[in-house]
């Protein structure tokens, strides 16, 4: 397994002992700190040497055209892409006559450890320049939880042996290098902008500087500001500049032996797409203001204090496996980070930890990351899908320009407009209207928000089950159909009947028919009634699901199991991921997977299916899927799990957990996979806990692998919050919170009181042959009881 040589395992911390110049972007994407709002990638204080600097506010972005070798009606005509924004972490060091750089003199020693409860990035350094000189140095960098335009560094050098002459220049910097082009043009990289930002003001007085640009062409504009405290031996002088890209605030001091020289740095952005710069920049100052009113010491504090809330809610606690312990919790406090205050704005698929997918959300944020959040951190999960709602009217448009009714979600996009210019791989994978659905139906069955279900969930499900309407029709034998769309599994488009796409359809549509009824007033002023609700009826009843009689399997697609199987044993090892070898034509004429497709549905539409039907399946998809998408792992697992598959289940988890930890796909230096790391919850909690809500109904089906002595979970939704304990022994059920709750184990109803734990035991699983993967593409191995695997299968 590949593995970053310099991590240490702790169960609350990542902690580098050392600094590898060979995976130092990867290393920025993992200490990256965000609030959903501010995302900071984890570059060196000093800037250089820097792996991909980035620095990005969630949602604003730079417009470009979107190139067609053959133009065609109905192509976006624009793309979007994140901006690296002016950094404010820049804090450059000069001791005796040496710039501090870790590329010179001598690196005595260097650690950076983020901590998941306190919420900062610390970093020591010890390092004799190359005149002899010594400096210690620490900074701890923290990006607010609780004040969302708000960021802070405090950062203190020491000399060793003797004084020193120490300069300090803060620094804001816009329109900063660093997007090299992907190597092999990766198309999952971002697109290199070329100075998007363009200068309005530059101002300064006393120890504040502040920066204002607008984006050159889709006409954002932000203004970063810093302002300081300092405290040194006397005698010190300061200096502040600033111009148009550039603001710096200089400190010169002598500090002798002994001493120290201390610089807190309060940072603070705002910006819009709409207002004026006197409008952002009041902004801008009055967060600055409430920053440095609340105080270091008090910043820190209340980033505390969120912390502790949502680990309360959040945590998830393994027992065996010390790694995968560090993994969970590290991927919870990113998830938590990409969407915490994004506030009615997109989780994109990196979060704010990097460019890569030019920073786009896609359907990946309702069907992996709002699962997460919608039963540990309810309001994250709220107001993303309030984003959703804030961007219907672009949807409708966009089905109006195809020709349908309703809305058309885009595949991929910042502020709402579809960003794909593969419409097969794009525009057709309208899948994503019915996750957006499903996302809301979760969210409204697990939080008591009447005003949210009928001014936000209502509109959403109403206009998605009216795409399907126009998109379906009833064949010959009275059957509802959903011809040429692209589900989950990119390698295969324009398909009729996508199973894991109907399936979906049929809950939105039986959804909205009952939001309808639930709101008639509402439903009313949308011109949805009676009529219209009874053809939603109809077509979910009649909707078709292919089954291939002859093979005893759910197809994928209609007719997918009468397609040519891929050649596996003459594609070679390098050659994955396929998309990057081999031409779409070819692969959507094949049997191959790139990621669970048919596979998801068997969780995400549980209910549909026979116990025998999931073992089926998942035993005829399993040598066709490749992994070659991120989020694939995540559901193997949980339904591995659930077909008895338990040590499989464990070396699938492992790749979901470690996606980034241990850059298994190579790609990490650009951004996390948000996603994949909400993953290794799913995977542990709807897996190993066996958790499913269908409707409401809260059901557990826990058992472990083998190498894991204990898991345990907490579910919250609004009657209550559940603790779940398992063990080599049975499961324990306890209600922290709420006065009654009632779920189900194994199929028996529970009902739980405070104070009353409930325990039950945990029937063997059934013994089945370890079902095998396409060659050479068997997950990395982990759990101790299985065969040994091959290391291969990086994801997308």
């Amino acid at each position: 397994m590949i593995k970053h040589p310099n991590y240490s395992c702790e169960p609350w911390a990542i902690r580098e002992d050392g600094l590898d110049p060979d995976t130092l972007a990867q290393s920025e994407s993992i200490f990256a700190l965000a609030n959903g709002h501010i995302g900071m990638r984890g570059t060196l204080d000093e800037g250089e040497p820097a792996g991909l600097p980035g620095t990005y506010l969630n949602g604003l972005h730079e417009q470009r055209p979107l190139p067609y070798a053959e133009n065609a009606y109905g192509n976006p005509e624009a793309g979007e892409t994140v901006v690296n924004v002016t950094d404010a972490k820049l804090i450059r060091l000069h001791v005796d006559d040496e710039l501090f750089d870790l590329r010179y003199g001598e690196v005595l020693a260097h650690e950076r450890v983020l901590d998941f409860r306190d919420g900062v990035l610390r970093r020591r350094v010890h390092w004799r320049s190359p005149a002899g000189a010594e400096v210690k140095i620490t900074s701890t960098r923290l990006v607010s939880f609780t004040q969302r335009g708000a960021a802070a560094i405090l950062y203190e050098v020491e000399p060793v042996g003797t004084g020193a002459r120490l300069v300090v220049q803060s620094e804001l910097v816009a329109n900063e290098d660093g997007q090299p082009a992907a190597p092999g043009a990766d198309p999952r990289a971002a697109a290199d902008l070329d100075a998007p930002l363009v200068a309005e003001e530059a101002y300064h007085h006393d120890l504040r500087v502040a920066l204002a640009h607008h984006v050159a062409r889709s006409g954002h504009r932000l203004c970063a500001t810093m302002d300081h405290e300092i405290d040194g031996p006397e005698g010190m002088q300061t200096t502040v500049e600033a111009d148009q890209d550039m603001g710096r605030v200089i400190i010169a001091a002598n500090v002798p032996e002994g001493g120290r020289l201390r610089v807190l740095k309060f940072v603070a952005y705002a910006w819009s797409a709409s207002r004026s710069l006197p409008s952002v920049r009041a902004q801008a100052r009055g967060s600055l203001a409430e920053a440095r009113h609340t105080g270091w010491d008090g910043l820190c504090a209340d980033q505390r204090a969120y912390l502790d809330a949502f680990w309360e809610a959040a945590d998830v606690e393994t027992d065996g496996d010390p790694d995968l312990q560090q993994a969970v919790r590290f991927s919870l406090f990113h998830v938590l980070q990409a969407g915490a205050r994004a506030e009615r704005r997109a989780i994109p698929a990196k979060g704010l930890t990097g460019s890569g997918y030019d920073g786009h959300a896609f359907w990946d944020t309702e069907s992996f990351v709002l699962p997460v959040l919608t039963y540990t951190w309810p309001d994250a999960a709220g107001d993303a899908l309030r984003w959703r709602h804030a961007t219907l009217d672009l949807a409708r448009a966009r089905a109006t320009q195809l020709g349908l009714g309703g809305a058309a979600f885009p595949w991929r996009t910042i502020a709402g407009k579809e960003c794909s210019g593969y419409w097969p791989a794009g525009s057709a994978a309208v899948h994503i209207g019915a996750d957006i659905a499903g996302a809301v139906l979760r969210y409204q069955h697990a939080v008591d928000d009447p005003a949210f279900a009928r001014e936000i969930g209502m509109p959403l499900l109403v206009e998605t089950a009216r795409l399907w309407i126009a998109l379906g029709h009833y064949d010959r034998k009275a059957r509802f159909r959903l011809a040429g769309v692209t589900g989950p599994d990119e390698y295969s488009a324009l398909s009729d009947d996508n199973t894991y796409t109907n399936l979906m359809a049929r809950r939105n549509l039986i959804g909205a028919a009952d939001a309808v009824e639930a709101h008639p007033q509402h439903a009313e002023a949308m011109g949805a009634g009676g009529d219209e609700v009874a053809t939603w009826r109809r077509a979910a009843e009649a909707m078709h699901v292919p089954y291939d009689g002859i093979l005893g399997v759910h197809m994928q697609a209609e007719g997918f199991t009468h397609h040519d199987v891929w050649n596996f044993a003459d594609t070679p090892p390098d050659h994955y991921p396929l998309l990057l070898y081999y031409p779409y034509f070819d692969l959507y004429r094949k049997q191959v997977i790139k990621q669970a497709d048919l596979v998801l549905a068997l969780y995400a539409c549980g209910d549909r299916f026979t116990d025998e039907d999931k073992v089926r399946a998942f035993a005829y998809y399993e040598p066709l899927t490749v992994r070659d998408s991120s989020l694939s792992a995540c559901t193997q697992a949980i339904v591995a799990a659930e077909t008895g598959h338990l040590d499989l289940a464990y070396d699938y988890l492992g790749e979901a957990a470690f996606m980034d930890l241990h850059d298994l796909e190579h790609n990490t230096r650009d951004g996390l996979h948000i996603a994949s790391l909400a993953g290794s919850w799913l995977a542990l909690v709807a897996g190993f806990g066996g958790f499913r809500d269908h409707d409401g109904r809260l059901m557990f089906a826990p058992r472990l692998p083998p190498g894991m002595r204990r898991l345990a979970f907490r579910i919250g939704v609004a009657r209550g919050r559940v603790l779940v304990e398992v063990d080599g022994d049975g499961a324990s059920y306890t209600l922290q919170r709420g006065e009654q709750l009632e779920v189900e184990h194994f199929g028996d109803a529970l009902t739980l009181r405070p104070g009353e734990p409930v325990r039950r035991g945990v029937p063997d699983p059934p013994r089945r042959e370890r079902p095998r993967q396409p060659p050479g593409r068997e997950p990395l191995r982990r759990s101790p009881s299985a065969p040994e695997g091959v290391a291969a299968a990086p994801a997308q």
